[in-house]
């Protein structure tokens, strides 16, 4: 027997407007649905973070972009910017995945995104017990990295400027993004 949630009907509508709203990315944030602009600086990030880190992770790992992970828990459906799951997972090519398959979780703020990448996403990232959650913030130009998960919360978190060379510790070792390399917003 199949359940629902409130979650159904927001799916089916959240769907409709995210393949209309081109230039947008749409997710299902409580009773909330989001659109968000994305602007070059975001893309720009995400491809060089994709650049970087993709062979850092071995071959049993395979990054995806905006790809629906659904909480139904919390009524809501977050489309990561990448998330690093198992690579038999990503060879299905499917629409969406269950978020317990995320190794990492990787947002880069947008001007409209700032509370929910800090807050809102941090607490759903943790209840679902993803190891690692990364922000990378081209408007303060820092990179943030969330960790041991717990609670609903992670219990650390390290903040580091934009200026060279950043590791960070993961499960899966040390993964090493060169932050000089990536664009910062010149508003």
């Amino acid at each position: 027997m199949r359940t629902t949630s409130g979650l159904d009907p927001a799916r089916r509508i959240l769907r409709r407007i995210g393949e209309r709203a081109e230039g947008c990315r749409a997710e299902s944030i409580g009773d909330a649905i989001v659109l968000d602009p994305v602007r070059p600086v975001h893309n720009k990030a995400m491809h060089l973070l994709w650049k970087q880190l993709g062979p850092q992770v071995g071959a049993e790992w395979e990054f995806i972009s905006d790809v629906r992970f659904p909480f139904p828990e919390l009524d809501s459906e977050l489309c990561p910017d990448l998330a690093l799951i198992p690579q038999e997972e990503e060879a299905k090519n499917l629409a969406e995945y269950p978020p317990d398959l995320i190794e990492v979780a990787v947002e880069i703020v947008s001007p409209g995104s700032v509370r929910r990448d800090y807050e809102e996403k941090a607490g759903f990232y943790a209840v679902a017990g993803i190891p690692l959650y990364l922000i990378f913030d081209p408007y303060r130009a820092v990179c943030v990295r969330m960790w041991s998960p717990e609670a609903g919360a992670y219990l650390r978190r390290e903040e580091r400027p934009y200026g060279g060379e950043v590791v960070l510790p993961s499960s899966l070792g040390g993964l090493t993004v060169d932050t000089a390399r990536l664009p910062v917003d010149p508003g």
